[in-house]
């Protein structure tokens, strides 16, 4: 009851029901527990607690059904045992002003009490016990208020009193069976409000618990352990049916080869106890005997013994010696001591006989409708001390218990039955024939799944109308292939819905960049719809540009720009963009050392946000933009201004909690460092119309003429149709300095943007190209005034006889970025070279053959054609 409370959810009254069905078990415990001869905390009630569940499996309800309540127990009492737990709890944790109203004295001083003599057991504090037990008082009937109606009296005046004559030994009959009336009124009246509290008014589903006491075996066995082991008996032949009959006799049905297995039907000592005629039983002769008896009881036990004699006298599971008689039992033989039969049962008489009989029934025909689930407790020692094992004890209880018989049958059998239709409906997702719906005898579909899976033959058989798996791996299997076949279509669903977020999430970006530059910047018509990679370095794959990162660092935007210095000479520089700020990354070469004349990675600035002052650029289709910072500034040149400028104010603003200034203008200022004795100074960039969307760059002095045509209008937005356009990263001007050549307007890709990444090659050791340097080979359709030089190529030789065939050509691919050799087994191209594709690679880096050399190039740089 804790795990089920404890793993399921629900609102306030759900929480209720919950802490009622915890409650009510130390209270019913106080109430229906007593110490015995081999318990300390004993059941002396049959007990059928359900748990209610709502069809959202959540337990908003429950039930609790009595039986066979000990009422014997409050009058009297074996040696060594007690009454019931309530009394001695009462007694002692009841306070001082409870107990002068009450009355209550020591223990010894109630006879109801005091007759064996045994007051206190050990590792029970009753006391404490007694707390708990008004504490689950006070949830069970907080909300039940006592009541008290005059009724009027039809039986007598006011003054008039009516004597009855007893004798002693009615007087005491009396006095007892009004004892125990009372204690079972009680009793069952909390049973009743509990079940007022938590049940429902309508059941759905629901997990029962039998809780009753065990099969008892006693020095002196009189009527209430007579009882007891009737009640046991009854209950193990619902074992019997449900699992060892039942379970063979449904494999004869369905036509399953089966060896049947023998066991004990102990049908005929159930029959011995409650039949009534034919021979009559042991029930039935009581029932006569008592209802012959008068006001003294003396004689009606050896009539008894008399009787039952002639009624079963020769029934094999029944003997009988003078005091008493003995039942065979499924547990073994129990010797019953006839005196007290008759008396034991006289406070009620046939009411009390009927009710038992009522009682076995409802209990017996409430669990014949459930699937039971069973747990054996095997008793190991008579000490009740952990770590005390008798064998031969242990043994026993096996035996009778039929759990050999039991585990016989289950190794032999089959774990998992099913019938046909509900084995297709659970398993059909495992192939496509069987889902949505299998068409053909259900039979063969379930064949099919079985076979589907290479489920061995051995491992089942067919029946007429249910499969039967033997081994509980075999249903495993089936069981985690089905949750795979959930999980992959789970994985479908995840994938669509956070598709569908990140390109929400995606658009919003989008509009966010395109706000930045809208009605302040003209924009460029190859990079306006164009995708956001972020990483465009290959970080991943670079540890050389990762080692100035903190560990797990996140990136945001990584790419190569133009740095321009003093003397708007470019150099090539990394930029990284992350939450803590922005590095700028360059090489140089070693001096000193043992690895002198290697190239290395130089951190040459990070520039945190709180430094940063603001952004500048024109309000012309360029890519220049400043970074303004408290020290000093840097003019920088990036084909992704855009992505990055919508990413650096986003972080600008998480950081300083303000927004990032970003202003437009044509005439841009900007402060360099300080080097030596002069000042640092400022540098001023100039940008004015021009022609083409090529920027032109002139520097003169201290101010740098950019010049470049119109692009398209400053109130341009991005369209929701991804077209994208593949940009040219070049890095060569036409004025010598530095040049960024552009892909044709009119040509357009479908191709998304991915980081190249070079795998199982060190990194790059080549110098960045300054700006002063030659630039690599423009190819003849870049260059311009070129005349037609066809009539120099060099004619293919000819053959006599038949034309020759012309060469077949192999796959070839066209540059859609520009890229420059960093090591000599490289080769580089421009945007638009057409070049032969000599092979492909797994890792990223194919070779290549162009302009007769042949080489290793990223394969994200170029698309086949």
């Amino acid at each position: 009851m804790g795990y089920i409370s404890k793993v399921s959810g629900g609102g306030s009254k759900v929480q209720h029901v919950k802490d009622i069905i915890l409650q009510s078990n130390p209270l019913l415990e106080a109430f229906g527990n007593a110490k015995t001869v081999r318990n300390n905390n004993s059941s002396r009630f049959g007990k059928y607690f359900e748990i209610q569940f709502s069809r959202g499996g959540e337990p908003d309800g429950g039930k609790i059904s009595n039986f066979l309540l000990e009422k014997s127990r409050v009058v009297s009492q074996n040696e060594s045992e007690r009454n019931f737990h309530i009394y001695y709890q009462l007694i002692e944790g009841a306070n001082a002003q409870q107990k002068e109203g009450l009355g209550i004295m020591t223990p010894d001083y109630y006879y109801y009490l005091n007759q064996s003599g045994t007051y206190k057991v050990d590792g029970t504090n009753d006391s404490k016990d007694f707390q708990e037990t008004m504490v689950a008082m006070g949830v069970m009937l907080h909300k039940f208020r006592p009541f008290i109606r005059k009724m009027d009296s039809k039986w007598g005046g006011k003054s008039e009193s009516i004597n009855v004559t007893l004798n002693q030994e009615q007087a005491t009959y009396t006095r007892d069976a009004l004892a125990k009336a009372l204690y079972a009124r009680v009793f069952d009246f909390l049973v009743e409000s509990i079940n007022k509290a938590i049940q429902k008014p309508h059941e759905e589903f629901s997990i029962g618990v039998l809780d009753i006491y065990g099969f008892e075996i006693f020095q002196k066995n009189g009527f209430e352990q007579f009882c007891i082991n009737f009640v046991n008996e009854k209950l193990q032949q619902i074992f019997i049916e449900l699992t060892l009959k039942a379970e063979q006799e449904e494999y004869v049905q369905e036509g399953i080869k089966w060896t049947p297995i023998e066991y004990f039907n102990n049908k005929i000592v159930c029959d011995l106890i409650e039949n009534k005629l034919n021979p009559p039983g042991i029930m039935s002769v009581l029932d006569d005997v008592c209802a012959t008896m008068h006001a003294k009881g003396d004689g009606a036990d050896g009539t008894l013994l008399q009787k039952l004699q002639a009624a079963v006298g020769t029934h094999e599971h029944f003997n009988s010696w003078n005091s008493g008689f003995v039942v065979h039992h499924y547990a073994g033989k129990v010797s019953y001591d006839i005196n007290g039969f008759c008396e034991r049962n006289r406070d009620v008489l046939f009411p009390d006989l009927i009710e038992l009989m009522q009682s076995t029934n409802d209990l017996v025909n409430t669990l014949m409708k459930c699937t039971p689930h069973y747990i054996r407790c095997i008793k190991p020692n008579e000490t009740k001390r952990p770590k005390d094992w008798e064998e031969s004890r242990a043994r026993h209880q096996v035996e009778y218990l039929g759990l050999r018989e039991n585990i016989r049958v289950r190794r032999a059998g089959f774990a998992y039955r099913r019938a046909f239709n509900k084995f297709l409906m659970r398993y059909a997702i495992l192939t496509a024939e069987t889902w949505p719906s299998w068409r053909g005898p259900e039979q063969q579909g379930v064949l099919h799944l079985l076979r589907s899976v290479n489920m061995d033959n051995d491992q089942y058989q067919m029946g007429r109308t249910k499969v039967f798996v033997k081994n509980p791996e075999s249903l495993f299997l089936l069981e985690e292939m089905r949750e795979r076949k959930f999980d992959t279509f789970a994985r479908i669903i995840q994938k669509s819905w956070r598709r569908f977020i990140a390109r929400k999430k995606y658009e919003q970006m989008r509009e966010e960049a395109s706000d930045i530059l809208y009605n302040s910047k003209e924009r460029r018509k190859n990079s306006i719809n164009r995708n956001f990679v972020g990483d465009y370095l290959g970080l991943e794959q670079r540890p050389e540009l990762r080692q100035f990162l903190a560990k797990r660092e996140r990136v945001d935007f990584a790419d190569s720009v133009n740095k321009f210095d003093r003397r708007f000479k470019s150099i090539k520089r990394d930029m990284i963009l992350t939450p803590k700020g922005i590095y700028l990354i360059g090489r140089e070469k070693v001096k000193k050392g043992p690895e002198k004349g290697q190239i290395k990675e130089v951190l040459k600035r990070k520039l945190e946000f709180a430094s940063i002052n603001g952004v500048s650029l024109s309000t012309r289709q360029d890519d220049f933009f400043i970074l303004h910072e408290s020290q000093y500034d840097s003019l920088l040149e990036s084909n992704f201004k855009t992505e990055f400028l919508s990413l650096l104010s986003k972080r600008y603003e998480d950081v300083t909690k303000r927004k990032l200034t970003i202003s437009f203008t044509d005439r841009l200022e900007f402060r360099v460092k300080k080097e030596g004795w002069g000042g640092g100074g400022t540098r001023v960039v100039v940008f004015q119309r021009g022609q083409g969307d090529l920027a032109q760059l002139k520097p003169g002095g201290k101010t740098l003429t950019i010049t470049v045509g119109d692009g398209l209008p400053k109130s341009s937005i991005w369209s929701f149709i991804f077209t994208c356009i593949p940009l040219a990263l070049s890095s060569a001007h036409q004025n010598g300095a530095a040049k960024f050549s552009r892909a044709p307007h009119n040509q357009q890709s479908d191709m998304t943007y991915s980081s190249p990444q070079k795998h199982g090659r060190p990194p790059s050791t080549a110098l960045p190209k300054l700006g002063s340097q030659r630039g690599p080979r423009v190819p003849a359709h870049n260059q311009p005034n070129q005349g037609n030089l066809d009539f120099l190529n060099v004619p293919d030789q000819g053959m006599s006889g038949k034309g020759q065939h012309p060469r077949p050509q192999g796959p070839r691919c066209r540059a859609i970025y520009q890229y420059v050799g960093q090591d000599t087994d490289e080769i580089s191209f421009e945007v638009n070279d057409v070049f032969d594709l000599v092979k492909e690679d797994p890792s990223g880096w194919w070779t290549g053959r162009i302009y007769g050399k042949e080489g290793l190039f990223p394969g994200n740089y170029v698309e086949k054609i």
